[in-house]
């Protein structure tokens, strides 16, 4: 799917604005909130066109799509993966990203700890992800149960714990989100309190809830949709 770079300069200075405005009313710095280019679907002139706006924080849903992405893509951007780990993928996530975000069992603890001693990678940074809003549709483990992975990750080898990450609910309720929001924060701050860690990354907001992540402290977006537009097919070499 190719994106238009004159629609995307428009989008990109849109979110910025409603980041700032956000980021004034919470009494927030922007400096201290990242944007986040998603561009699942999406080429590898999307990764370069986001590159060259500033965006170098780049997420991909799918491990294999991301890998066959790579080959293409001009620019040293970070890559971070916002979908599922399956085990059986753990090796080629060690290698293909610099990031990831979606550490939900000790299964994926175990076989990303060694992806990484298979490939010789000292350490990997991932966040762990929260079901805040106990939505049985989302991934995430429970906030009772967090701190037991949290304190597996810590004790792993080869993973440095660097914050929370969260979905919320779908629900026409936008303060639903909001306090799944909240509630992230609060536990990254018990968190790190119990495990003497800062857990300086928030990855919580998209296009839709982007507003209410900032004024709750989000540090990282992932923003795909109103960067570059509604999705239509997957992407294709």
């Amino acid at each position: 799917m190719m994106v238009d770079p004159e629609g995307f300069g428009r989008r990109l200075g849109d979110v910025r604005d409603r980041i700032a405005a956000a980021a004034a009313r919470a009494g927030r710095d922007t400096g201290e909130i990242t944007l986040m280019a998603v561009t699942k679907t999406h080429g590898p002139e999307a990764v370069d066109l986001a590159a060259e706006a500033g965006l170098r924080h780049i997420g991909e849903n799918r491990v294999q799509e991301a890998a066959k992405k790579q080959h293409g893509v001009k620019a040293e951007v970070f890559w971070e993966l916002i979908g599922p780990v399956q085990s059986n993928k753990a090796r080629l996530a060690a290698a293909h990203f610099d990031r990831v975000q979606t550490v939900e069992r000790a299964k994926i603890v175990r076989a990303l700890c060694r992806a990484c001693e298979e490939l010789g990678r000292p350490e990997l940074p991932v966040l762990v992800q929260v079901n805040v809003s106990e939505d049985p549709r989302k991934a995430g483990v429970s906030v009772a149960d967090a701190p037991a992975l949290a304190e597996a990750v810590r004790a792993a080898e080869h993973l440095r714990l660097e914050g929370l990450m969260t979905i919320p609910a779908l629900d026409d309720d936008p303060d639903v989100a909001r306090r799944a929001f909240a509630g992230l924060r609060e536990l990254r701050d018990r968190l790190s309190d119990r495990l003497g860690l800062p857990l300086p990354v928030l990855s919580m907001g998209m296009t839709g809830d982007l507003d209410a992540a900032v004024e709750e402290g989000s540090t990282l977006l992932r923003v795909g949709t109103a960067l570059f537009g509604e999705r239509e097919s997957g992407f294709s070499a």
